[in-house]
């Protein structure tokens, strides 16, 4: 058997294969359910992740502010992802409670910033984690500048 040969027989065992997947997804979409039991937890760091990417989507907060006490301890006993400083959660199996520290950015409104900022959270945390967000405390620790601002002296 030659090269060409075994290239095309390798293309049929794969169309096949794909063929093969294609059926099975088509028969899962019919309604044929499988039921697997088991238990699934989402650790309260990995809730302070989705919290921290969450934050940073909002438009007008600089950065997360300055983390907890405990949040300090933790990051140093290596426990803590940076990405969640200036986070805090305590969460259950369907319910969170989320501190938030940030810095905001020089010119926006804040009470509106931090609407937006709670209603971001909520809905990631709902969509990614099945978490319903019971409250969410946010402190503005600073304002930021830009580099570049009319009036400011250099």
């Amino acid at each position: 058997m030659g090269i060409v040969e075994a290239r095309e027989e390798r293309l049929m065992v794969e169309r096949i294969r794909e063929q093969e997947m294609t059926n099975r997804l088509a028969e899962l979409e019919k309604g044929e359910e499988f039921v697997v039991g088991g238990e699934t937890s989402i650790s309260d760091d990995v809730i302070a992740a989705i919290v921290g990417v969450a934050v940073k989507e909002v438009e007008g907060v600089a950065s997360l502010g300055t983390p907890s006490i405990r949040r300090t301890l933790a990051e140093r006993l290596g426990t803590a992802a940076a990405r969640s400083r200036g986070v805090d959660v305590e969460a259950g199996k369907k319910e969170a409670l989320v501190d938030i520290s940030v810095n905001v950015l020089y010119g926006f409104n804040i009470p509106m910033l931090v609407i937006q900022l709670r209603r971001t959270v909520a809905a990631r945390l709902l969509e990614m984690a099945g978490i319903v967000a019971k409250e969410i405390n946010v402190r503005i620790t600073g304002i930021e500048f830009p580099e570049r601002m009319p009036g400011r002296l250099e």
